[in-house]
């Protein structure tokens, strides 16, 4: 029987309902905080204490938390809605497609530099815009040029899904996971990136390694190689994309110098979503000039791509309802209080490798990062204050259980997407994937403990 796994709005309004419940059960409390030296609110540890009489939440709260949600969640939502935007104006233009077009032509011939510098292409696009599935209508081609250099269909997965999964799990500047969390966490944006920015190096060159060792393996024996028919690339690939010129050479300048003033906005400046946002916008506009494209065709791919955001919208809204029902319940210091005890008696190293390894299980069930991050860095966040853990270093094992698990969980609808698009059944896929996921689940718990060790804030 295939196991069939539901939407993850379903599981998210059966996880409101259960967090009804939750306050219904467990005894109301809160713990004490005060304010730290960059102006936070954390917990005090061993400060928590049961309220002597309690109130309980009507039915109806499980309905009027989600409007509550939303306009507690409006500046992340609209500042996604603006990138989603800005990206489909960007893409129209063709500068993507042909970068990446180019990129691909230029090694094609060269087995072991097209999959590294393809791999770094991936990855640095997921881990500065959060792109993932900008990449499908990529796989054809990737299937294509690996099958020509007698490779096979899960070399050219693992070249895309492997990338992007370092991109996302160390991220720089990932607006959809990263900031999201710092932000829940009260973290400075874009804080602690040089830490993560070194770590890039060694999970991309893991990574790298795995996938470049099965492509030469393959070459070396093609019978150890997935390929079901050679002769027909499933869903007619298209091998042309735009030529790149140099007014695409211009928008990927411009698109460099605006994550450039972001960073520095938000360094020396203390930019932050209303300012980001407006960045983003003012790169559609200027794109939009530069590329004399019309105002309306602008509009409306503009429109597009904010609304092909608008399920992780939604996800945001439905996991943030999770959080302000138990809030609102006076619980969540409860949960916090119960999921920190066996976190303080392990130590600070291991309640981090300990919170990586509860986000990795929980992406199964929320695929969406944004959503994840709602759901989980209200709980996470306290616990680092208890348990010793900075909550750069709660933000960091939260990116690493939901990006490198983005390359294995069935659940995620990219993988899913592209394995599908490429013929791949899962069970294949997953004999690949799993040894790799087993080296990055100990470097990551290494990396954790190191950033205890040199505390990383």
């Amino acid at each position: 029987m295939k196991l069939k796994v539901p939407h993850t709005l379903v599981l998210l309004f059966g996880m409101m309902v259960f967090a009804l419940l939750l306050t219904y059960a467990l005894p109301q409390g809160k713990f004490e905080t005060i304010e730290n030296a960059e102006g936070r609110s954390v917990v005090v540890p061993n400060s928590y204490e049961k309220f002597p009489e309690k109130s309980l939440l009507s039915v109806w709260s499980l309905f009027t938390v989600l409007p509550k949600a939303f306009a507690d969640s409006q500046g992340i939502i609209f500042f996604i809605f603006i990138i989603g935007g800005a990206l489909s104006v960007i893409r129209a233009t063709g500068t993507i497609d042909a970068f990446l077009g180019k990129m691909l032509e230029r090694f094609g011939d060269k087995p072991q530099i097209l999959i590294v510098v393809s791999m770094l292409v991936f990855a640095i696009g997921s881990s500065t815009l959060g792109m993932a599935e900008e990449y499908l209508p990529f796989i054809t081609v990737l299937i294509a040029l690996c099958l020509g250099l007698q490779m096979d269909r899960v070399t050219a997965v693992g070249i895309m899904v492997v990338g992007y999964g370092v991109g996302y799990g160390v991220a720089a500047i990932n607006p959809f996971t990263v900031m999201i969390a710092q932000e829940i966490a009260g973290v400075t944006p874009t804080s602690g990136i040089l830490y993560r920015l070194i770590l890039f190096i060694p999970f991309f060159l893991v990574g790298w390694h795995h996938v470049q060792k099965y492509a030469l393996g393959v070459q070396m024996n093609p019978s150890k190689g997935f390929r079901p028919d050679e002769n027909d690339i499933k869903n007619n690939p298209i091998t042309s994309y735009p030529l790149l010129t140099k007014l695409h050479w211009f928008i990927l300048i411009l698109v460099l110098l605006a994550l450039g003033l972001i960073i520095f906005g938000i360094s020396y400046w203390h930019w932050y979503l209303t300012e980001l946002g407006a960045i983003f916008f003012g790169l559609t506009i200027i794109v939009v000039l530069v590329s004399r494209t019309s105002p309306s065709k602008a509009a409306k791919d503009f429109g597009v791509g904010a609304s092909e955001l608008t399920l992780t919208a939604l996800l945001i809204g439905f996991a943030r309802s999770i959080a302000l029902l138990l809030e609102e319940g006076q619980v969540l210091d409860t949960i916090v209080n119960a999921m920190a005890i066996p976190l303080q008696k392990m130590g600070p190293e291991l309640a981090s490798i300990g919170m990586f390894g509860f986000q990795s299980v929980l992406n199964f069930f929320i695929p969406s990062g944004s959503g994840q991050a709602y759901v989980t860095m209200p709980l996470m966040s306290p616990i680092a204050d208890l348990t010793g853990v900075s909550r750069q270093i709660a933000v960091l094992a939260y990116q690493f259980g939901d990006g490198f698990t983005n390359m294995i969980v069935p659940t995620n609808a990219v993988l899913m997407g592209i394995i599908g698009i490429a013929g791949i059944p899962y069970d294949r896929w997953f004999r690949f994937i799993f040894p790799l996921m087993v080296k990055f689940w100990v470097i990551g718990s290494v990396a954790l403990m190191l950033a205890v060790w040199i505390g990383y804030k």
